[in-house]
């Protein structure tokens, strides 16, 4: 069964919308990378005008911005703290946009998304 990204067959009533076409290849959609704690793991998948995007399956540092030097440097993740996405994504060490995690300089919150922009971004909090 294919991931699809169309409209929902049913109203909100829970009555049936009449299709009005048949699924198209460019609403198909995937399963989520799961970007976990560890080596750096990509991998390349092609997109819609045979573009490429690169999915992060594992990393094990983050480029992390300190807010008060404006400067980015490159440090290694120790853990990950908290993930508002999914509270049991912490003891499976998986990273998506929004989780805290506990790095060389303090904590940081991941600004990008992993799984779609093939890398790590955060900012030091507190």
């Amino acid at each position: 069964m294919v991931i699809i990204q169309s409209k929902s067959k049913r109203k909100p009533s829970g009555g049936r919308y009449r299709a009005r076409r048949k699924k198209r290849q460019y609403e198909m959609g995937r399963l989520p990378s799961l970007t976990k704690l560890g080596g750096r793991r990509l991998k390349l998948i092609r997109i819609m005008g045979a573009h490429q995007r690169a999915r992060l399956l594992g990393a094990d540092t983050a480029n992390v911005l300190d807010p008060k030097t404006k400067k980015y440097e490159q440090v290694k993740i120790k853990t990950i703290t908290e993930n508002p996405a999914n509270k049991h994504f912490v003891r499976r060490n998986i990273m998506t946009k929004g989780t805290i995690i506990d790095t060389e300089k303090g904590k940081a919150r991941i600004t990008s998304r992993p799984g779609q922009d093939g890398t790590v971004n955060a900012v030091l909090i507190g």
